[in-house]
């Protein structure tokens, strides 16, 4: 039995009364420990500070945002852990919050009204589950992901209660370490004894991440055919026909979704870039006015949104518009790291298309003197930068923004698209010759890495690789082996603490970047097997 009373728990609910029935219901469950949060910004502080075995949260928490919005961010931002049981509760019954709550997977969904012994039973029912699975849950907070793929496979008989969830996690965590062909082999041998739809969608992550498109949207298109409601299968369908290259295919899918769950600001986000690639700016601009809207509530507004927004607007050639969302911008987004350079870049895109070039370049040059110069923006919103470096005739800037996105291009699509900006600059040459430079700068840095380790010289191996990280942030080739340049250093010198922790770094960026690659599980087991030789607890 587990002991309610050293359960501590979160309600999430702006109505008083409310509030004070939940509670009243928790103590009577032996639960005492209880907290509120009256808005979402306000859970979010609290989470962050502290944390919780349980939130108890109501759909309609006010102030702009809702339950849904809020598990959206507290899980795609890693502010709860997998530990923290997350129960929705509402009285909400329209059927499409009901599907977009659902998706993002709470332990529970309770329609109000409900009686405290029901409430009681669904906490002491979640709970008693997590106990088997908290030793996993722990390892994969401390990213010892191949332990807790051991533990996984050990619990699956230990608890055969649970053998499917824990088959499950332990196949989505191949899939989270790069590890696609293990994930294939669990998610085919589930699917060998029951045909269940998310280990289908599963299977046909595995196969995308082993860049077998084909196959992994034969996979999708039948489940989205079988099941119109399963939105998770939609996300990855037009995922996988971005992949492709085919972007009309890819925004038809994620519209289709949007019908069915129009609530999910990260999908909402997706839909509205694809609307501009594809020249759909008015409705880019729809959707992305949704996504501004939404943002302006939550604790992870990106100043970025504003921008993209702003792109749909000059698309449709209003400007006006355009320069009432600089203005939102600046107002709402006040304080934010990024959004001197976003009023820039966005003051620049107006400028030129007005044809007041002098004002773009104006703006543009006080974007490039900012601290960082611009190194924060997201690889497209550079993409736009470069664009309109070149049409105010700012070729050296434009050329140097290019070769930042090249050197951190994350997939040959990056690439083919920042050849077309040079291709639209009447630029062609210099994206050929670019390209090779950055091939040459690589394979000059690797190899001289590699020789230094060769040599002995462990230490000037590893500060050469850093130094070619702090060039190439988010090339992930550079990442692997500044890694195994750290890892060798370990491996021959001794235990490092410091540059352990490095190496979890940068291994956990390449994975961001690149989550398929087929050197990360044995990156990944090099560096866990090490932690082992030390004697080093993860």
């Amino acid at each position: 039995m587990i002991e309610l009373g050293t359960v501590s728990a979160l309600i999430v609910e702006a109505n008083p009364s409310m509030r004070t029935q939940l509670r009243n219901m928790l103590n009577m469950a032996g639960i005492t420990k209880v907290q509120f949060a009256v808005t979402a910004g306000v859970a979010v502080r609290k989470l962050r500070d502290a944390r919780y075995d349980l939130i108890l949260c109501e759909y309609h928490i006010g102030d702009g945002q809702d339950g849904q919005h809020l598990l959206e961010d507290l899980r795609h931002n890693a502010v709860i852990p997998l530990s923290t049981l997350f129960i929705m509760v509402t009285g909400e019954r329209q059927y499409e919050r009901v599907v977009s709550a659902a998706e993002l997977a709470p332990n529970d969904y309770i329609l109000k009204p409900f009686a405290a012994d029901t409430l009681h039973d669904r906490i002491e029912r979640a709970l008693v589950k997590r106990e088997a699975f908290m030793p996993a849950y722990q390892l994969i907070e401390l990213g010892n992901v191949p332990d807790a793929i051991t533990y996984c496979a050990e619990a699956e008989e230990k608890h055969p209660q649970w053998q499917l969830d824990f088959l499950r996690l332990r196949a989505e965590l191949h899939v989270a370490s790069g590890n696609a062909d293990e994930a294939q082999k669990l998610y085919e041998r589930i699917l060998s004894t029951r045909s269940v739809p998310w280990a289908r969608l599963g299977l046909a992550k595995a196969l995308y991440l082993q860049r077998r498109y084909a196959e992994a949207e034969e996979i999708l298109q039948a489940l989205v055919g079988e099941n119109e409601l399963y939105v998770d299968a939609y996300d990855w369908l037009s995922r996988t026909r971005e992949a492709a290259g085919e972007l009309e295919a890819a925004r038809n899918v994620l519209t289709n979704a949007m019908a069915l769950s129009p609530h999910r600001v990260g999908r909402l986000r997706r839909l509205g870039e694809l609307s501009i690639e594809t020249g759909d700016h008015e409705a880019a601009e729809k959707v992305l006015a949704e996504v501004v809207r939404k943002g302006k509530y939550s604790d992870f507004r990106d100043p970025e949104d504003h921008v993209r927004l702003l792109q749909a607007q000059l698309g449709r050639g209003d400007t006006a518009q355009a320069e009432a969302t600089i203005r939102d911008l600046e107002r709402s987004m006040a304080g934010l790291d990024k959004t001197r350079m976003c009023t820039a870049l966005s003051s620049a895109l107006v400028h030129v298309k007005k044809g007041e070039t002098d004002r773009a370049g104006e703006a543009l040059k006080a974007l490039m003197s900012e601290s960082d110069g611009g190194q924060s923006l997201s690889l497209k919103l550079k993409g736009e930068l470069a664009r309109a470096c070149f049409a105010t005739q700012l070729e050296g800037e434009g050329a140097q923004v290019v070769l930042d996105i090249m050197r951190n291009a994350p997939d040959e699509r990056t690439l083919a698209t920042t050849k077309n900006i040079l291709r639209e600059a009447g630029k062609t040459e210099l994206g050929e010759q670019l390209a090779g430079q950055i091939n040459t700068e690589i394979r000059d840095l690797v190899a001289e890495g590699a020789r230094k380790a060769q040599d002995g010289d462990f230490d000037g191996a590893v500060q050469f690789m850093l130094t070619a990280v702090r060039k190439m942030p988010g090339n992930t080739h550079v990442l692997f082996n500044a890694t195994l340049a750290l890892l060798k250093h370990i491996e021959s010198c001794g235990w490092n603490e410091r540059f352990a922790e490095q190496a979890r770094n940068l291994m956990e960026r390449a994975r961001a970047q690149d989550p398929g690659n087929a050197r990360l599980p044995a990156l990944t087991t090099y560096y866990y097997n090490l932690l082992k030789k030390f004697g080093i607890q993860p």
